[in-house]
């Protein structure tokens, strides 16, 4: 019975299993970021933390404590020459974890494992300014955000307002030509009606546009 082992195989061979981390590892400290499985990244984070923290003491028994486990000397050098000066006032917690969608082909957990003190997403002065922002109830930036959309929307549409008009004006001098062979007084009457007619037709469409849009 296996009661009380947490450790995860992965369903590999220790051989394997040993071979893996210390590649996932060096690739790491390498690159500082890589993409794997979430169960990877859990356990590589395991694997890679001590190995960190072994690094903070450059001695040649540190450094070959932790060439037996990543077998690559530029990850060891570059651990104990630059990653070791970042962490240095770091205690624990060296690598972050962020969930990805879930893989295509096998429909996998994905995730990023990276180190924190070479992140370029998550910086200091940006989460200290989230957490130093106060938030109303009332929703004054989405009314703001609200009345920006409007502006740009009714500058987008003033050229087509003005095409609008003179397509309305052109429509009302169609239908005075129209009417030339009528007498004076039914083309007095027409223009009279025809005219705030044509009008309201256009400030109808026009509004409707601009209420759909706000």
């Amino acid at each position: 019975m296996r009661h009380g082992k947490k450790h995860n195989h992965l369903g590999r061979t220790k051989s394997h299993r040993v071979a893996m981390m210390g590649n996932m590892a060096s690739s790491l400290i390498l690159h500082k970021r890589i993409t794997t499985t979430l169960a990877k990244a859990k356990a590589l984070r395991v694997y890679v933390e001590p190995l960190v923290t072994k690094s903070k003491s450059d001695t040649t028994h540190s450094r070959r404590t932790v060439f037996s486990y990543l077998q690559n000397k530029d990850a060891v050098t570059i651990l104990f020459r630059e990653i070791a000066e970042k962490v240095a006032n770091r205690p624990g917690g060296y690598t972050r974890i962020v969930k990805l969608e879930n893989r295509l082909g096998d429909n996998a957990e994905m995730a990023i494992i990276e180190l924190v003190d070479y992140n370029t997403v998550y910086g200091t002065k940006e989460a200290a300014a989230a957490t130093t922002t106060r938030r109303s109830r009332r929703g004054g930036k989405a009314k703001a955000g609200a009345k920006t959309e409007t502006v740009e929307v009714a500058q987008l549409l003033k050229p087509l307002h003005q095409q609008l008009k003179k397509l309305l004006l052109l429509k009302l001098v169609l239908l005075l030509t129209k009417k030339k062979t009528q007498k004076k007084a039914n083309n007095l009457s027409l223009l009279n009606i025809e005219r705030p007619l044509v009008y309201t037709m256009g400030r109808f469409v026009l509004h409707s546009i601009l209420y759909r849009y706000h």
